[in-house]
């Protein structure tokens, strides 16, 4: 594939300060999202990435929180719903997304060294994953936790199914979503109505930890102790010895609870902190451990991965969701397409465990149906078809980045 396609998706999608995940669905700038496009616009536009970065860390709350949302105040309200109104905190959500953001740093330096722009992240970088590992440990295990689906960032996975059972949706909003995309690709009404009661109740206790919802997520554990190992890169390359140090030992100690408490029978499962039960679904958050080094069960974890469940090497990128399980739905977001961004962590992991064939498979793969597809959101693990919103900005940006890559 030449890289100006998806150059061009980027390019449609920027707003001159960051840079929106799609025109019509997503109108506003994404936590992770930003992110994951911050990797690739370092191989076509170094100072927009730092641009998209700081930007994004511009809207940090005092507590360290990085909201998952900064909303543009060009966009007209009724474009999007929950908008700024609904979550009153001036410009942005309240909720966080995955903490993939002192990686994407790290990689935006290393494309194009700038000490200032390490330097002003850093501390900034430091706080939001103090607010994680302090403020976030519900259950004392040393894991965050997440009060919200939207904070994993894989919205209506069916590992949310049971934490949210207690939850009475809300009802009388309108949803903005379904004017852009299928219904049968998007959450259903009812789980919609979970998310806005839980996202109204936070708002209202004045953002308070904890509510009704309260999970720790191996996804979001191991992108955790995955950023506090960048952010021991970046403190060396400050001259901060000791800092580095720091971080070193914590992201050890969150893989080691990772591991301890959500690890079981071959796989990483969420916990709901407040039954201590482990969800029994397996999906695609329970693969992601393997972007870590030193993984002492990667041999298990990556037979299930290329098991019967997942399919690794067989299908169209990574799976969402189990494919053996009978509420598999190829189609419905996070209930079982693959998405780039998960296709690219595992690529990321499979390199770092010396998997290079099964890595270059999925590269293939990963370049080839974002081609056939539009840069689609998503797509069907089964036959590549694509799904959700097109032109979709992070599916784009890891696209360059994986060209960027040796073959």
């Amino acid at each position: 594939m030449d890289v100006t396609r998806a150059a061009t998706v980027l390019a449609g999608n920027w707003l001159g300060s960051s840079t929106v995940p799609s025109r019509g669905l997503y109108p506003h700038q994404w936590s992770w999202d930003s992110a994951f496009i911050a990797f690739g616009l370092r191989h076509l536009a170094p100072e927009r990435a730092r641009r998209e970065l700081l930007t994004l860390f511009s809207a940090q709350w005092r507590d360290g929180r990085v909201p998952h949302i900064l909303f543009n105040p060009d966009t007209p309200p009724e474009a999007y719903f929950p908008g700024p109104g609904f979550w009153r905190a001036g410009r942005t959500s309240g909720l966080i997304q995955p903490p993939v953001h002192a990686r994407a740093v790290l990689a935006v330096h290393e494309a194009e060294p700038d000490r200032e722009f390490l330097a002003t992240l850093y501390p900034k970088l430091r706080a939001w994953h103090e607010y994680l590992l302090g403020s976030r440990d519900a259950g004392g295990r040393g894991l965050a936790a997440i009060v919200h689906p939207w904070e994993s960032g894989m919205d209506n996975s069916p590992a949310w199914d049971g934490p949210l059972a207690h939850v009475t949706p809300s009802t009388g909003f309108v949803r903005r979503d379904l004017a852009h995309g299928t219904a049968a690709d998007r959450p259903s009404d009812e789980d919609y109505g979970r998310y806005v009661r839980l996202a109204a109740d936070y708002r209202d206790s004045g953002y308070r930890d904890f509510g009704e919802f309260v999970v720790e997520d191996p996804g979001f554990n191991a992108l955790l102790a995955d950023a506090e190992l960048a952010l021991a890169t970046i403190a060396d390359e400050l001259a901060l010895p000791a800092a580095a140090a720091r971080h070193r030992e914590s992201a050890a100690r969150v893989a080691k609870a990772l591991q301890e408490t959500l690890w079981d029978n071959g796989f990483f499962f969420a916990r709901d902190v407040r039954t201590g039960a482990l969800t029994p679904q397996h999906t695609c958050a329970g693969l992601l451990p393997l972007v870590l080094p030193d993984l002492a069960v990667a041999p298990a974890l990556l037979a299930t991965a290329t098991g019967p469940r997942f399919g690794l090497g067989r299908v169209h990128g990574v799976p969402s969701y189990d494919l053996t399980a009978p509420d598999f739905d190829p189609a419905r977001y996070w209930r079982g397409p693959s998405w780039a961004n998960v296709g690219w962590l595992l690529h990321r992991g499979l390199l770092g465990h010396g998997e290079h064939a099964l890595a270059d498979r999925l590269r293939e793969d990963l370049l080839t149906t974002a081609a056939a597809t539009d840069f689609a959101e998503y797509c069907d693990p089964l036959t590549g078809e694509g799904h959700g919103t097109r032109s979709f900005s992070w599916t784009a940006a890891l696209t360059v980045d994986l060209l960027a890559q040796p073959a």
